[in-house]
This record gives structure tokens, C-alpha cells and sequence, in this order.
């Protein structure tokens, strides 16, 4: 069995990785690159093998940096299934067209602004494309071992990074070899997640490093945020987040209304406006016992939210000037309804945009956290004088320590480790932590290099 690099190598997006024997590829995680351009140029170029020689595609869960290129890959010739956690599934219907009709929308956009390089911008691939490929889908329960192909045998277990989540085992049967692929690593303390569930055996493993090189640290994130909203509130400003639809949104509506009710700040609207994070919203409290909080914690949070669901409503949303809480998509301001909340409220040193995960090189909330003057967003240049924050405590990563008291709660004893998935100093002292903690052999991998497993 062989294992190839497709991507997440040297960056933290474009998670792809090829499994070969002489009669089969499986391909685990099908994801886009965000970030520079360079890496987001990667997604329009021929995909490094034939999709229609691929056999099957397992997802180790549904972020669109690990799911995102279904619909392409799809488009350009894949034939066969797509295996995931049933979660996954359900977060993918969601995730999926609506990056489709995202793309549709700026590509329209881009036309209409003239800011655009090509006479006509075209998608990467459009909402119906985004439907065609969830044909292709099966969902499966954690623990529940199939067979994508014929002598590959797989597992799920949960990586608690966020809703159906997972790691993935893969048992080749002809060479007796297990490779775990360990997705995003969530936290051991995570508020509204559960901890990641150890791994007892693997010959190969590849894991990420997202925080491979940082520790979140040790503040406390509702009090942090407490602060800053309440005095955004009272110089009378906005608070915007920037939140991943899927994971940060949720846990971000759980903390804000908790420390509203607890009387750690006033009484202020709080906004969803993403049809993405509302629909992922009511997914999550479906799945309720995959996470920590229950149904009436839920029931809460969906009851004092005040949903933004359509383009009229958010743009009557941008014209607001009273304090309140806006959570919007995307989490690293690369596209979507936060861009119109941010040129409305960055040129005013009243308000506050409050990042609360990874912000990968090349975005908008890499450049704003990172102290931008100012950003570029519609082919136009925005001031910054709103107050920035990066709460990195409230990331769904768990940081270097984290991933490795996870990798030393089970049995593991790989011949070898694959570090991926991070930056490239965040995946080499990764590399070394690991070797120096557990003494196994740790490597960080180039980009389309082929290994023996």
C-alpha cells in the first residue's frame, strides 16, 4: 500500500491524501485551499490524478478546507462513493452548496464591480454541482467498519474538533498495515465539544499541526470576551466575529448567552447572520449527544438567537449603529456576508471584530489580527481603526500539548508519523516534539510525495 501527499502539506488547507494498492485509490479528505493566493490557485489546477481512477473518497469530517473539492472532483470525473460520519453527512448538505452558491455570487459579483482580472469570472463549481456530488455520499455510524473498496477496511473514531468529526483507520488487508489519518484534533477541554478519543494502534500515522509551534494559553476565554463586549457596549460600538459556520458559531451563541444570563454583560441583540452557521446551528442541537451540552441548553441558545436568514435582512442588518453582538461567516473573513459587516465597521474605532480560531496566512483575519491598516475587501481598501482581537482559547485545534497528551492517553506505537496539516515551522517542531516525547520516527512530508506503508 502506498500513501501520497495531495496536500496539507507546508500550509494548514487542502487536506487530500492518496491510498494505492495495485488495484485501487482511495482518497481521504477531498478539501480546497484557502489562505494566499498561490495556495487558493492550487484549486483550479488539474487535480494531481485522474478523478475518475479514484474509487472512493473517505472524509474525516466536513470543513471545506477536508470536504470542499467534492463538487469539482465530481465535476471532473469521480464515480464513486463518498464515505463519512452521518453528522458529516448532514453538515456537507449544508456546507457544500452553499460554497457553491458562494462562489456563484462573488463570481457575479466580481463581474458586475469589474474588479476581476477575467472578462467573465466563473466558479470553481457551482450549488448544483455541490448536489450532484452529495449523491455520491454514505454515511456510517463511529466505530462502524466498512469497506470502501476490496481490502480496505475502515473505522471512524471521534476527533472532537466538531460535530461528526472523526479519525480515520484504514486496515489493508493484503499488507496487514494500519494507517490513522487523524483529521483536526479537537480540544481536551473544549467548552461544548468532547475530547478526542485515544487511539490504540496504528503502523503509520499521520497527524496535523495547526498549533504545532503555540500554546493557546491560559486566559479565560468567557471573561475575555465579557470584557470586550461590554466595553464595545459602552462606548456604544459593535462587536462583530468572524466564526466558522460549522463548530465556532455554535460554541460562540453557547458563551454569549451564557455570560449574558449570567450577568457578566448587558443585555445586547446577538445576531446569526449566516444561513450556513443557522442551518449547522440546528444540526448541532439535533446531534446533541455528540456534544456536551444538552437539549435544553440547545433550546436556549436557538430561542434568544436572532436568526438572519435572507439578503434583505442582512442588508438592513449592515445599516444598524446600536450596540450588539454580530456573529457572521467566514471565520477567516475570506468571503461570505462578513465582508459587508466588515467595511461597515472597521473605519470605526468604536467597535470590536473578535476573531476565535486559526487564521491562516494570506486571509483578511491573518492580515487584521496581524495589525493591517488597512484591508482589501470588493477590490477596494478599508481603514482599520475598529479594535482587533484574536482569541486563540476559543480555537477548536488542540495545541501542541493538547495533541500530544491525546497521542499519549491511548496504545499507540506507529513505526512512523506523517506530521501534515500545519504551517511549516508548526509541523517541523511538531515533528520534533513528538520525537522527543514518545521517540517515534516523525517526518514532515513534501507536497505529492509517495511513501510505502
Amino acid at each position: 500500500m502506498k500513501l501520497r501527499f495531495l496536500g496539507a502539506t507546508g500550509t494548514v488547507t487542502g487536506s487530500r491524501y492518496l491510498l494505492s494498492d495495485e488495484k485501487h485509490r482511495v482518497l481521504v479528505d477531498c478539501g480546497m485551499y484557502q489562505g494566499v493566493k498561490t495556495l487558493r490557485k492550487r484549486n483550479w489546477a488539474a487535480f494531481p490524478v485522474d478523478p475518475s481512477t479514484i474509487d472512493a473518497v473517505v472524509l474525516t469530517h466536513a470543513h471545506i478546507d477536508h470536504s470542499g473539492y467534492l463538487p469539482a472532483l465530481v465535476k471532473n470525473g469521480f464515480k464513486g462513493k463518498v464515505y463519512c460520519t452521518k453528522a458529516t453527512h448532514e453538515l456537507c448538505k449544508v456546507l457544500l452548496p452553499d460554497a457553491g452558491f458562494l462562489q456563484e455570487e462573488d463570481a457575479r459579483y466580481a463581474f458586475r464591480k469589474k474588479f476581476s482580472k477575467h472578462e467573465k469570472p466563473e466558479p470553481l463549481f457551482t450549488e448544483k454541482d455541490a448536489w450532484e456530488a452529495l449523491k455520491h455520499f454514505e454515511s456510517l455510524h463511529y466505530h462502524e467498519a466498512f469497506e470502501p473498496v476490496k481490502g480496505f477496511r475502515v473505522t471512524f473514531t471521534p476527533a472532537g474538533h466538531i460535530l461528526g468529526s472523526s479519525c480515520v483507520h484504514v486496515h489493508h488487508q493484503g499488507s496487514d498495515r494500519t494507517v490513522v489519518f487523524s483529521g483536526d484534533v479537537g480540544r481536551q477541554n473544549d467548552i461544548i465539544m468532547r475530547p478526542p478519543e485515544p487511539l490504540q494502534k496504528a503502523d503509520v500515522l499521520v497527524c496535523e499541526s495547526t498549533y504545532g509551534d503555540r500554546a493557546h494559553g491560559e486566559s479565560d476565554p468567557e471573561a475575555v470576551l465579557a470584557e470586550i463586549i461590554t466595553k464595545t457596549a459602552g462606548r456604544g460600538g459593535i462587536v462583530l466575529l468572524p466564526a466558522f459556520a460549522v463548530g465556532r458559531a455554535q460554541m460562540l451563541l453557547y458563551v454569549i448567552h451564557k455570560i449574558m444570563g449570567d450577568g457578566k454583560i448587558p443585555k445586547l441583540p446577538v445576531f446569526l447572520n449566516s444561513p450556513m452557521a443557522i442551518k449547522a446551528t440546528e444540526i448541532f442541537c439535533k446531534h446533541h449527544k455528540e456534544h456536551k451540552l444538552n437539549a435544553a441548553q440547545c433550546e436556549l441558545m436557538d430561542e434568544k438567537t436572532e436568526f438572519v436568514r435572507t439578503v434583505e435582512e442582512s442588508i438592513e442588518l449592515d445599516a444598524v449603529r446600536y450596540p450588539c453582538v454580530i456573529i457572521s461567516a467566514s471565520g477567516m473573513a475570506s468571503g461570505g456576508r462578513v465582508l459587508h459587516h466588515l467595511k461597515t465597521l472597521l473605519p470605526n474605532p468604536r467597535n470590536s471584530i473578535v476573531f476565535a480560531g486559526f487564521q491562516a496566512p494570506g486571509t483578511r483575519g491573518d492580515a487584521l489580527v496581524n495589525g493591517a491598516e488597512s484591508v482589501k475587501i470588493h477590490g477596494e481598501y478599508w481603514p482599520v481603526k475598529a479594535e482587533i482581537h484574536n482569541m486563540d482559547s476559543l480555537s477548536a485545534h488542540g495545541d501542541y500539548n493538547e495533541i500530544l497528551a491525546w497521542l499519549e492517553q491511548g496504545s499507540l506505537r506507529p513505526e512512523k508519523v506523517y506530521v501534515t496539516h500545519g504551517e511549516m515551522v508548526a509541523s517541523d517542531v511538531m515533528r520534533k516534539r513528538i520525537h522527543e516525547k514518545f521517540g517515534w520516527d516523525a517526518e514532515v512530508p513534501e507536497l505529492f510525495e509517495e511513501v510505502e506503508i
